[in-house]
């Protein structure tokens, strides 16, 4: 990774996926970076206020700067205004996480989300990451829109990715990842049944504006346990309905329409 940009960035986005902090020597390795130069780097963010040490020359971790910069944006591009009272809605019916995610710049990004597990098994993973295209529930979704030629070619510029880091049913082939967006194209919505996180059931729709552009995606996650085949469709058909409802009112959002593309 070269130039001081792109470095600062790389370590930004980064600690952004390591809440409690990690140490230099990882950041540095992890960026392919060395070690004295990431320090450096990251003496500069301590001191602009973005990055914060834990303890004393111990791991280095973002400020809730980055976090009220990142809220503040959602919050002036409407998105909260919007989406949230119908994530909220979705969450009490279903007693489960319910997520929006962003489709800008050819890029799958969770960005508001709402619990509706009380008690028992939860899953409630941290917002602001960019989702994996090929194996979570909002990214097939998202492909399902696509011809397969189109669809492959954004798997090719993110990548499967490494097996170890998702679930066993991950698809890892074009054509397993083909396969599963016949069905979703059929159905409507997407079902991933341990594919981005073992244990876990996901299911999507993707949020298309009545003009075509595509906006992102509405899922909702739990554990298998919770989810047999009727709850699954049941859930599916909430979904596609308040996929339509967020693409008519997405269009008021500059987030949602940022550089959409029209799907053909």
């Amino acid at each position: 990774m070269s130039g001081v940009l792109e470095r600062t960035l790389g370590i930004l986005e980064t600690l952004a996926t390591a809440p409690q902090g990690l140490p230099l020597a990882t950041i540095a390795d992890r960026l392919d970076m060395p070690r004295s130069g990431c320090h450096r780097l990251l003496a500069d963010l301590v001191r602009l206020g973005w990055v914060r040490q834990t303890r004393d020359h111990g791991d280095y971790a973002l400020t809730l700067r980055m976090t009220a910069l990142g809220l503040g944006h959602l919050a002036a591009a409407g998105v909260v205004d919007i989406a949230q009272p119908l994530l909220d809605r979705l969450a009490e019916a279903t007693g489960e996480l319910v997520r929006l995610s962003v489709w800008q710049e050819e890029v799958l990004t969770w960005v508001a989300k709402a619990q509706g597990a009380r008690s028992g098994l939860r899953y409630d993973p941290d917002q602001g990451q960019v989702a994996r295209l090929s194996c979570s529930a909002a990214g097939q979704a998202i492909l399902s829109t696509m011809s397969d030629e189109q669809a492959l070619m954004q798997v090719a510029r993110q990548g499967f990715g490494r097996p170890e880091d998702f679930g066993p049913n991950a698809p890892t082939t074009a054509k397993a990842l083909s396969a599963a967006l016949v069905e979703t194209r059929a159905r409507g919505y997407s079902v991933t049944i341990e594919t981005f996180t073992a244990g876990m059931t996901a299911i999507a729709a993707p949020i298309v504006a009545p003009d075509g552009a595509l906006l992102g995606a509405i899922s909702v996650a739990g554990p298998c346990v919770r989810f047999g085949a009727d709850r699954i469709a049941a859930i599916g058909a909430e979904l596609v309905a308040a996929a339509a409802e967020l693409g008519i009112a997405g269009a008021a959002s500059p987030l949602f329409r940022s550089r959409a593309p029209t799907l053909a």
